[in-house]
């Protein structure tokens, strides 16, 4: 296979039933449609507002260069099922320009069932093409599957930050973690 082949394959993964491609303007509806029912369970993230279709489709066009973001699409019916994002870690200094914060987020009726998996291969695939050596996130501390899936997925828990997010006036933990890449 050329290297032009195996590039490819590596922005579209598929496996049994979802293909793993970038993001397009496109896929704002169906993004919003898996991220608002995780934003209204008020457990799964600190975001707190339900975004809005047009506000999602600008956060694609305005989406960082140097970012990464797939979805992960049903073959059955096109639906997206989850996505994942990179985006740089800080633009106001250079000395971060290795780092990126990693958000993922799969579809509540379709979780464990490996989407976050390919999700996390495809990205990880991308990052050294993106000159990304270590993703960083903030996960709740409260949603211990998704602390568990990023473990698996060969990140590590470095800290805590107390108190971090106040959602419905309440606040919660979240847990630093952080993976380094080849």
């Amino acid at each position: 296979m050329s290297n032009t082949g195996r590039d490819a394959d590596r922005l579209v993964r598929r496996h049994a039933d979802v293909t793993v491609r970038p993001v397009r303007p496109d896929d704002a509806e169906g993004v919003a449609a898996v991220l608002n029912p995780i934003i209204e369970a008020r457990t799964f993230t600190a975001l707190d507002t339900p975004v809005t279709v047009e506000a999602e489709r600008d956060f694609i066009h305005r989406f960082p260069t140097r970012g990464i973001f797939h979805v992960a699409v049903a073959d059955s019916d096109q639906s997206i099922v989850g996505f994942q994002n990179v985006e740089p870690f800080a633009g106001y200094t250079r000395a971060f320009d290795h780092v990126g914060v990693i958000g993922t987020y799969v579809d509540l009726t379709r979780r464990r069932k490996g989407i976050a998996s390919r999700l996390f291969n495809a990205t990880f695939d991308q990052a050294p093409a993106k000159r990304y050596n270590k993703l960083f996130a903030f996960v709740r501390a409260d949603n211990l599957p998704a602390l568990f899936t990023y473990l698996r997925h060969g990140f590590r828990a470095i800290g805590n930050a107390r108190r971090h997010a106040r959602i419905d006036g309440r606040f919660i933990d979240e847990i630093l973690i952080e993976r380094l890449l080849p």
